[in-house]
């Protein structure tokens, strides 16, 4: 069985630019991630990004049948 797994961080922000693949640093709200973006389209005129979210999960064995 897989489940979520918040016994530690909790989701991690990055944001990715499409056109030359820079990319944010990981933080763990939105706010740094979009703060970036706009400063990165502001100094390149890139304007198109990728928003990654990436969580976290555990696995724990379930015995079944056999």
């Amino acid at each position: 069985m897989l489940s979520s797994d918040a016994s530690g961080s909790g989701p991690i922000y990055v944001a990715e630019c499409t056109t030359c693949g820079d990319a944010s640093e990981g933080a763990e709200d939105t706010e740094a991630p979009e703060i970036w973006s706009l400063q990165h389209a502001g100094r390149t005129e890139h304007t198109g990004f990728r928003n990654i979210d990436t969580s976290f999960s555990r696995a724990s064995l379930v015995e079944g049948p056999r």
